[in-house]
């Protein structure tokens, strides 16, 4: 895994008000992975940064496209950060990726509609 992770290109780094990151692996990588860990399996210390993978909470898109926007507990909300798709993008790579398995895909167009209730 190591080697893998040598290999991948780092994901680009914002430098203003906005990421600039558009992938879900890379948004991941520069606003998740820091407290949610490479794994996903999150972390305890200082604070309890809860689990992503293995995770049934991410089966309802809503819960998460809710706290990718508004944050929770400690987290930071990124509804200010992100675009619609940058938020819908990230929402799929977490929802597939550590063991997740939920689908449908969101869309930009979720997102929105989401925002807007």
């Amino acid at each position: 895994m190591a080697a893998d992770l040598a290999a991948q290109e780092p994901p680009p780094l914002s430098s203003g008000a906005k990421f600039v990151a558009q992938t879900g692996q890379q948004l991941y990588q520069t606003s998740c992975q820091g407290c949610h860990m490479a794994d996903g399996k999150g972390a305890r210390g200082v604070g309890l940064y809860p689990a992503l993978a293995n995770n049934r909470n991410l089966a309802v898109p809503e819960f998460l496209i809710f706290v990718i926007m508004n944050g929770k507990s400690g987290m930071p909300g990124f509804r200010d950060y992100m675009s619609d798709e940058q938020i819908a993008n990230v929402a799929n790579h977490v929802r597939s990726s550590f063991g997740n398995n939920h689908g449908p895909d969101v869309t930009a167009g979720f997102v929105k509609d989401f925002s807007s209730r």
